[in-house]
């Protein structure tokens, strides 16, 4: 990330075409011990943008397609999040994090395995 920071582009870094704009990113993936409910995945993105110290716009928004399973979005003055999760072909949930505001990627990842009690969970930020 430092690299694409100062302009520079190296084989995993794409250039920065907005150095001015301060973005972050996190992606936190697991697998949950039940299948996630929609009032689950809207509880969990307001107690997100708490632990994350963001101020929502708008109410999280989820929608089910019976094909993939529950997908949601929270709005917040900073950008927001996306929320993926599936029952099959196993039980896993995505995260996507996307803010122009500081967070700690170390406070999402623990918060989220607590609330879905996750029996496995990586992240990566960028």
């Amino acid at each position: 990330m430092i690299n694409a920071l100062l302009g520079k582009k190296t084989k995993n870094d794409m250039r920065d075409l907005a150095p001015e704009i301060y973005r972050q990113r996190a992606v936190i993936e697991g697998y949950p011990v039940k299948p996630i409910t929609d009032a689950e995945i809207k509880d969990y993105l307001k107690k997100l943008s708490e632990v994350l110290g963001m101020k929502t716009l708008i109410e999280p928004v989820t929608h089910r397609s019976e094909l993939y399973g529950e997908a949601a979005w929270i709005h917040w003055e900073t950008s927001g999040a996306h929320f993926y999760a599936w029952d099959t072909p196993r039980l896993f949930f995505s995260v996507d994090i996307y803010t122009c505001k500081k967070f700690k990627s170390e406070d999402a990842l623990e918060f989220t395995k607590n609330y879905f009690n996750a029996t496995d969970i990586v992240h990566r930020d960028f």
